[in-house]
């Protein structure tokens, strides 16, 4: 594919590392020269500098020629142009970054295919719904599920305490017979590990594990954790994603927003009459005590500001608030979060990237996620007729050693896969795989 990015922040930056590891041909715009400079110093792309309304910029990069267009400049009527333009000079298909949501929840009305624009995306939308989904138990760090639960991701933490650490994947099997779950990736100071039998649990470990239906209570009691739901949140700014999330979690739990900006609070309280807005500062300790942080099952804090994101969710977790997420500007701080006691960091432009990037993918994946500071990618596979996969046994495969398999559903039931397995076409596979290896992955499954 020829994919032409216009904008090398970090949205269109982390998405151009992701595109170039697949070896897509790749064009970049900017008119800040050193962002291009220090984009093509570290991936293989092309780079132009200027504006990217620019039709004489936009030939240079060979719009007529590209199959994708992604405008993700900071400036949301640069990108909408930008599409726009592209699409007229012959651009197959075009994505751009808004941040106003009406162009979102009103696209079909506002008939933007007509206009040029295929598919418009919102970082703060998007970051609003990783909450949601981040939030459905408390006692894990991360939760996907697939075919409605048959299978599930969960990530724990590996504390002082686990029952798990010290053992090895050997270990963990004698006490896990009928292998209800599988370990499938460790996060141990900032190094993802894809972990194999005389690999073991470390205090502090980020560990996550791909379990059936009836293994994820098990594994909860083997890690020393409590499965808990979630009632009542309190989220720390009014910020776009503050009110997104709001917006969303206050049909289902009780929620709390504070906001400093006293103009600000009135606004968010016509538009959230389901949620309670809240004037103050809440770095103000004395506030959260009388607003019963204490009572909070999760607290989450999306400020603008990154470092007062974390350290008023140490401060929660410390009041006794089981479950906190932290919104942070530096892609760098998200692999603190297991060493500093923040459950989960995210940051809205990687979420906007990775989702572009699972937008646009080809092939035989069923769905792709991505896990908060884990340098892999978990992979749905459909299993073909012609799959490679399917020839013989899983452990005589040779399947990359980056990647492992998690589990199979099968007639409408999630299984675990031990050495002997054989897969069959019709197969729903979950495979976790780091990035530099997803082609090999791929196939096997062609």
């Amino acid at each position: 594919m020829r994919v032409i990015i216009a904008g090398v922040g970090n949205v269109g930056f982390h998405l151009a590392k992701l595109l170039c590891q697949e070896g897509q041909d790749i064009v970049l715009i900017d008119r800040a020269a050193d962002k291009l400079k220090q984009a093509s110093n570290t991936i293989d792309a092309a780079t132009i500098k200027g504006t990217s309304t620019s039709y004489g910029v936009l030939e240079e990069a060979g719009v007529a020629d590209a199959d994708l267009l992604i405008a993700v400049t900071s400036s949301e009527e640069a990108n909408i142009a930008t599409a726009i333009i592209a699409k007229h000079l012959g651009a197959k298909r075009t994505i751009a970054r808004i941040s106003n949501t009406e162009f979102l929840y009103q696209k079909d009305k506002l008939n933007l295919k007509h206009l040029g624009i295929d598919d418009v995306i919102s970082p703060e939308s998007l970051a609003a719904r990783e909450i949601k989904r981040l939030l459905k138990e408390v006692a894990v760090t991360d939760s996907f599920e697939f075919e409605k639960g048959l299978l599930q991701l969960i990530g724990v933490n590996i504390d002082s305490k686990s029952p798990l650490k010290g053992k090895s994947m050997l270990e963990v099997a004698k006490i896990n017979p009928d292998q209800s779950f599988m370990t499938v990736a460790i996060l141990r100071d900032n190094e993802t590990i894809i972990p194999y039998g005389d690999t073991c649990f470390e205090e502090n470990d980020h560990a996550y594990f791909v379990a059936q239906p009836d293994g994820v209570e098990k594994l909860l009691f083997l890690t020393g954790k409590k499965k808990e739901g979630v009632k009542s949140v309190m989220i720390l700014g009014g910020s776009r994603v503050g009110f997104h999330a709001a917006k969303l979690l206050s049909a289902r739990y009780n929620v709390k927003l504070i906001e400093r900006d006293s103009q600000k609070c009135f606004e968010l309280a016509d538009q959230l009459p389901d949620a309670m807005v809240i004037n103050g500062d809440g770095r103000n300790v004395d506030l959260l005590e009388e607003e019963s942080i204490n009572e909070m099952d999760a607290f989450i804090a999306v400020t603008g500001d990154s470092e007062t994101n974390i350290i008023s969710c140490l401060v929660a977790k410390k009041m006794g608030v089981k479950k906190t997420i932290a919104m942070v500007e530096n892609m760098d701080y998200i692999h603190l979060s297991q060493s500093i006691g923040v459950d989960t960091m995210i940051n809205k432009k990687l979420i906007a990237a990775n989702f572009i990037f699972r937008h646009i993918r080809q092939g035989e994946i069923v769905s792709i996620a991505s896990i908060h500071g884990v340098d892999a990618e978990i992979l749905e596979f459909e299993v073909q007729e012609t799959s490679k996969i399917t020839r013989q046994e899983l452990r005589n495969l040779d399947f990359p050693k980056s990647a492992i398999i998690g589990g199979v559903i099968r007639d409408g039931k999630g299984l675990t896969t031990p050495g002997d397995f054989k897969f069959q076409p019709k197969d729903r596979v979950v495979v976790l795989s780091k990035l530099e290896c997803i082609k090999k992955v791929e196939d096997y499954f062609i």
